[in-house]
């Protein structure tokens, strides 16, 4: 009788498929979580350093007064965001949310230029006086 009759191949076969579907599929899913994660840094972590450089991250502080500066071209905006220790210099290219303004906290997404710039692909103003996203809130409580 031969090892492998023609029911055990199919099942055999099968259970590959089955297997190397999956298994695909799993790799899928941990490739679009890599990318799609974006870890939260404060703007202390990233003067230190602790900030990867050209990879997506968020960076939450206030707004430094006196700091935003508006281009001519009328959508780039430079400001500082500090976190009451440090600050970081970040470029943004846009419309800003309406409540954007000096001394408001606010959240940044994107990354960190060699230069130490921050190129923010987003800007994520708090929209109510009595909320603050608990990181910024933890981070300026630790920080006055």
């Amino acid at each position: 009788m031969a090892l492998f009759n023609a029911h055990r191949k199919r099942r055999l076969i099968g259970v590959l498929t089955i297997v190397l579907s999956a298994g695909v599929a799993v790799w899928f899913g941990i490739t679009a979580f890599q990318e799609n994660i974006a870890f939260f840094f404060s703007p202390t972590e990233v003067a230190e350093g602790s900030a990867p450089t050209n990879h997506p991250f968020r960076m939450g502080g206030l707004v430094v007064p006196g700091s935003v500066e508006r281009e001519e071209d009328g959508v780039t905006v430079r400001f500082e965001l500090s976190d009451l220790v440090n600050s970081v210099a970040v470029r943004y290219q846009g419309i800003l949310p309406d409540l954007f303004r000096e001394e408001q906290g606010i959240v940044v997404q994107g990354s960190l230029d060699e230069d130490g710039t921050f190129r923010a692909r987003e800007v994520l103003a708090k929209h109510d006086e009595n909320y603050m996203p608990p990181e910024i809130s933890e981070m300026l409580e630790r920080n006055r």
